[in-house]
């Protein structure tokens, strides 16, 4: 693939991932993008106009298997950057939900990201460089009454950051979380959630919350918030019961919210 400075993006068809991949083509990275979907391989294409030379990996990384696929693409070439942004999501009530579904989310965002994240920052640790930006969510600072699993995964790993950055603090390794807002991506649409009012409400453009987690990650930031509106809420967050919090998930969240938007305020 070349012997400059190489990224892995994990998500990369589309949203957060997909314009991760384009800052970091443009800043001269070469790229392994990866996804569960063979979009990804128009999303390279896309991304080779950058100049950089860039590889597609259709693989599932909901599994051991498909995390082993995109590493052995990488060939021992020494990972300068990754980006974990692979997630998925699930809306609707937890006991209506199939578990194979909510399987898939616990497996997607916890079991897969957790893997990769400890195969790739061994090789980091074994030569002392490179960093790691993990999208988290806001979503984890809250319990996500009608979005439950999602919610505790996005929880999981924003407090997995700190911990993994705390191990690292002796290294050269930087580990950053970014915790975005709903941006407006594909998530609300493949997570069955545009009968409700955060899936027809306005939200932040991916362009400008890749931007925030890139700088955060070149920075060597703990943590970024996309957004003043997301930042506002983290701060309540922080200060609110838990059990308050859920009942204002609820009018997010719940089936049927999406018709208290005003068409005038609806984005779908």
């Amino acid at each position: 693939m070349g012997n400059g400075k190489f990224a892995i993006v994990t998500g990369a068809s589309t949203g957060i991932g997909f314009e991760l991949a384009h800052i970091a083509a443009k800043e001269g990275y070469d790229l392994i993008v990866v996804a569960d979907e063979p979009l990804i391989n128009n999303a390279a294409e896309d991304l080779k106009a950058h100049g950089t030379n860039v590889i597609s990996i259709e693989a599932d990384l909901a599994t051991i298997e498909g995390n082993d696929k995109l590493l052995e693409a990488a060939q021992g070439r020494p990972i300068d950057i990754l980006l974990a942004n692979a997630g998925r999501g699930l809306g609707k009530a937890f006991i209506d939900q199939d578990v194979a579904d909510w399987r898939r989310v616990i497996d997607t965002n916890v079991l897969g990201t957790t893997y990769l994240l400890q195969k790739v920052a061994q090789q980091m640790v074994a030569r002392n460089a490179g960093k790691i930006l993990i999208t988290g969510s806001i979503a984890g600072l809250m319990p996500g009454s009608y979005q439950a699993v999602y919610n505790a995964t996005k929880a999981y790993l924003d407090s997995f950051s700190y911990a993994l950055r705390e191990e690292l603090r002796d290294t050269d390794i930087t580990v950053t979380v970014l915790m975005p807002g709903p941006t407006e991506t594909e998530f609300f649409k493949r997570a069955d959630m545009m009968d409700t009012k955060v899936g027809v409400s306005e939200k932040e453009d991916p362009a400008a919350t890749a931007r925030h987690g890139w700088d955060a990650l070149q920075s060597g930031a703990a943590h970024v918030v996309s957004g003043f509106k997301n930042k506002l809420q983290a701060a309540i967050s922080h200060v609110t019961p838990d059990s308050v919090l859920a009942k204002m998930h609820t009018g997010m969240a719940e089936p049927g919210s999406a018709a208290k938007v005003p068409e005038s305020k609806r984005v779908d």
